[in-house]
This record gives structure tokens, sequence and C-alpha cells, in this order.
């Protein structure tokens, strides 16, 4: 299940403004070592780098193609090949950043204490994670996934559970001595219609259906999806498409 770069960078400033926020709510103080886990294009990298321009950065991703554009963008950073849910780090690190990835990574139960348990005394793991499972995007997916002529070959795909502010504030309030937990809305303008809308998810939660249909069965469920992205989604009077986009942040400070 191969990632785009190019296509995960058709929206960069709306991806990461959520990594702008993040950041910029986590506890101000030294970081000498950080790690971008998911690090995609190096978009959240450089945004990374600008907090904490003093700081031995480096970016992880188990995509080959994410890692060769974040290599290109910033050439003078290290980019490693790494799985997440198996990844220790190899001194303590000071801040660990984790934006829209780890809904990718099932077992949080288990990740985000051994993600913790990574960290410095009084470093920080701050994660984003999309929580829009409940919004038309996601459920027109899953509805058209499961009803169409491909349902015998999409209908076992299921996505690793997602968890609310709670589940995340009583696992790791033992383990840490702060633990932030806040869940904002964006709502995106995207200019180009209910068809930004399909491109936007085809960077990511399009991606592991597209990959189990051939071509004009993509071709279809594509024009499907469209369909109903246009009724979900109508223009605003300027001609754009508002798309709310639900975040779940945690900035949890050991």
């Amino acid at each position: 299940m191969a990632w785009s770069a190019a296509q995960y960078s058709l929206f960069e400033d709306e991806r990461t403004r959520a990594v702008r926020d993040l950041l910029a709510a986590a506890p101000r103080q030294p970081v000498n070592r950080a790690t971008d886990l998911g690090c995609g294009p190096g978009s959240s990298t450089e945004v990374l780098l600008q907090f904490h321009p003093e700081a031995q950065v480096v970016g992880l991703d188990s995509d080959q193609d994410m890692i060769g554009k974040a290599r290109q963008r910033l050439p003078n950073l290290t980019f490693e090949i790494a799985d997440i849910a198996t990844w220790t780090a190899a001194h303590p690190q000071d801040l660990i950043l984790a934006n829209a990835s780890l809904q990718w990574v099932p077992d949080h139960r288990t990740l985000y204490p051994h993600l913790v348990r990574q960290l410095a005394r009084g470093g920080s793991l701050a994660v984003q994670t999309p929580d829009n499972l409940d919004e038309p995007a996601h459920r027109q997916l899953r509805e058209i996934a499961s009803k169409g002529p491909w349902a015998d070959k999409l209908g076992h795909l299921q996505l690793p559970p997602r968890h609310n502010a709670a589940f995340y504030y009583d696992l790791l309030s033992p383990l840490c001595a702060r633990v932030d937990v806040w869940r904002t809305t964006y709502h995106h303008p995207l200019a180009g219609g209910a068809e930004a809308v399909v491109e936007w998810f085809k960077g990511s939660a399009l991606r592991p259906y597209l990959a189990l249909l051939d071509e004009t069965e993509q071709a279809a469920f594509l024009q499907q999806y469209l369909q109903a992205m246009q009724l979900a989604y109508p223009a605003a009077t300027n001609g754009k498409v508002l798309l709310p986009f639900p975040r779940l942040f945690v900035v949890a400070t050991r």
C-alpha cells in the first residue's frame, strides 16, 4: 500500500496547519534531540525544525517515496525508513512528533506508553491524529466499499480503531507529569468543488481501498465517490467547498 508524496502534498498548507498548532502548544523547553514519526515528504519535519532550529532532528517513515521527497526537501537532515510500531530511539528524545501518522498503527494501548518511554525526563510526545471517521467523507467511503461490485475485495478492509480523548488521558496520565488533550475541527476551503475533496482523500483514506482494485474498478469507485461528495459537500457561495476536518491532539510530557 505505497504512498504518493506528490498526491499527499497537494494540500500541504492545510495538512501542516495542525502540526504548527500542535508544536505551538507543546512545552517551551530546550530540544536537543527530536524525531518526526511518519515524516511523510518532510513538511512536518520542516515545521519541527522551524520551532527548534537547534535540535538534532531525524525523520522516519515506512514509505520510500516519502523518504525520497523528504531528503530532497531537507538534504541536511537524516531521514530513515522505519516502522513506527517497532521503532526504538537510539538516545532519549526531548521531543517525539507524530503528525497524522499514528492512526495507521494498531494497538495504541501498547504503542503510546512505548513512545513515552523513549523520552528524556521532561521530554514531550506530541501527537495529532485525524478524528473524522464519522464525517461524510468516511461514512460514504465505507458504504460505497460495502455495496459495490467490489464488496468481496473490500469487505474485509478495516482501519485500526481510533480512540477518544479520555482513552489517551487515562492511558498516559500515570506515566507523565502532564497530559494535554484537545480536539479541533478545521474547516478547509478547497478550490475545485467536490473534486478537490476526492483529491484530498486520494492522498490518505482512499489509498487502502484503491490499492485492492484494478484500474477499471478504481475509475468506477472514484466516480461513485465523487457523486457522493458532491451531495455531501455542496459548494459555498464563492465556489469553494468547505471541508470540516476534526483532529485530536495529545501532548504528553514525561
